[in-house]
């Protein structure tokens, strides 16, 4: 799913470690979207024991995946990203002597998971073909406030009504019978996912994410299985930062890949 090494992508970049060094990301200085404590969050959610085959979809520089396969040694995650400049940047991690512990577990699909299923097939991402599938999607709301950098604006922005119903819809294909969907996304979001997930997944699991105890939640975690029947559970919350805005131990131990967010599915 590599393809040849990509020319330097035409934006400055910084090369950050992650997990306490466990990951090494190259990521836009200055222009796009920097991976942030959401697509660690996500990455938490998984069990340790997941294995086979995993797609991040819009993976950005990889962050959410780059984890995922940190986490969990027996997954093999296919960074899946339409933009051409951050496939880029990614398939360029992947080949950093510090990621040499995960690369064989890497791959990249640069494709748009919205057009044709023959496309997708094509790109290694046939239908039924993953056991696991999460996604960090954009999902700011079309029509708020632009940022004056295009490629963070494409990274933020919820491209248009409909987007993480699409975005669903393709994840449950995507899934074997029985595997694992994981998404974050923000509390506005939750009306649109309800809507989406009956007859395509079920026992969803929604756990809050609050930046500190006495704040409203800014994020939310999905995590739903296909095929399953059971009904919705809205859990306990994740609470990321102390009154002070020090992390919690908790956050902490996300930040650094030690801790496990457990909704209850494995």
């Amino acid at each position: 799913m590599n393809s040849p090494a990509d020319a330097s992508p035409p934006v400055e970049t910084t090369r950050d470690a992650f997990y306490g060094g466990a990951f090494q990301l190259l990521q836009p200085s200055g222009e796009g979207f920097r991976a942030g404590l959401d697509a660690l969050v996500l990455a938490a959610s998984l069990p340790p024991v997941r294995s086979g085959a995993a797609a991040d979809l819009g993976a950005g520089a990889g962050a959410a995946g780059f984890a995922a396969a940190v986490r969990c040694p027996g997954l093999r995650v296919v960074l899946v990203e339409n933009q051409p400049v951050m496939a880029a940047l990614a398939r360029r991690s992947v080949a950093l002597a510090g990621n040499a512990a995960i690369a064989s577990r890497l791959g990249i699909a640069e494709i748009d998971l919205f057009g044709r299923r023959e496309t997708r097939e094509a790109a290694g991402l046939g239908d039924g073909g993953f056991g696991t599938v999460l996604t960090n999607p954009p999902f700011h709301p079309a029509g708020g406030r632009a940022s004056p950098d295009a490629l963070r604006d494409t990274a933020r922005g919820m491209p248009g009504p409909g987007f993480l119903a699409e975005c669903i819809r393709v994840a449950a294909a995507l899934l074997a019978q029985g595997g694992l969907f994981a998404m974050v996304a923000r509390p506005v979001n939750l009306a649109e996912i309800l809507a989406a997930v009956p007859n395509r997944l079920g026992d969803l699991r929604i756990l809050p994410v609050h930046p500190r105890a006495d704040r409203p939640a800014t994020r939310i975690l999905v995590h739903a299985r296909k095929g399953s029947r059971a009904p919705l559970s809205l859990l306990p919350p994740l609470v990321l930062h102390e009154a002070d805005g020090a992390l919690t131990p908790l956050g902490a131990a996300i930040g650094q890949g030690e801790a496990h967010v457990d909704l209850g599915l494995s």
